[in-house]
Formats: C-alpha cells, structure tokens, sequence
C-alpha cells in the first residue's frame, strides 16, 4: 500500500508541473517566442545532421534557457504578489534574475555558432 501512495504522490507531483509547463507556454511571451527558437533549432540541426555530442550541447542550451525563464518568471510573479508597487530592491531581484536567463541565451548563442557556422559555412562554399 505504501508503494502506491508513494507512486501517487509522484504522479500528483509531476502533474503539477505538467501543469506549470503548460501555463507557462500558454501566458509567457518569452518563454513561447524561446520555444519558437528552440524549434528552429532542433529543425536545422536535423537539417544538418549534426552529431550526438552537439545534440547534447544543444539540448543542453536550450533546456537551460527555457528552466531559467520559467524560474525567472516565477520569481517575477513572487515579486509583484509580495510588493506591487515599485521598490528598489524588487527591481534589484527581477533584473538579477532576467539577467541570469540573457547571460544563458549569449552562452547558448555561442554554442549555436559554434555548431551551426561551420557546417553552414562549408554548404555555401560547397561547389
């Protein structure tokens, strides 16, 4: 018996974040424009056929991006529920955290070039 409310919890717990999931891409701008992003990357890796070790990076990048805008946004929302109106240590909170998911995007970014460029590069110079 214990198994199965352990095994129920779980699946209570996961549906939570299915949950959050869905609000998330449905509500946050953001976080569905990085989505868009997310596959047009993954289309022009296929595209590309780049290797299993990319795949890795780029799954990597693109996971970290979206985990940090969610985290982002929540601590947003914390901020306005906790102090609506404006205060200089809330701000403080909302741009260190806004800051963290532009600081994975340039990383991310850089990743992409690194993968994608070359292997763009030898198509266009490919008689």
């Amino acid at each position: 018996m214990s198994f199965l409310c352990s095994m129920r919890k779980f699946l209570d717990r996961v549906h939570y974040a299915l949950s959050g999931w869905l609000q998330f891409f449905r509500t946050e701008k953001n976080g569905q424009i990085q989505m868009l992003a997310a596959v047009l990357v993954v289309i022009v890796g296929l595209w590309l056929g780049i290797s299993a070790v990319e795949w890795m990076a780029v799954a990597f990048c693109i996971g970290a991006v979206l985990a940090l805008e969610m985290v982002n946004s929540a601590i947003e929302t914390l901020c306005n529920l906790v102090q609506p109106e404006k205060d200089v240590r809330i701000k403080f909170i909302k741009d260190v955290a806004a800051g963290a998911v532009l600081w994975m995007v340039c990383m991310a970014i850089i990743v992409g070039v690194a993968i994608f460029l070359p292997k763009i590069w030898a198509l266009l110079l490919r008689p």
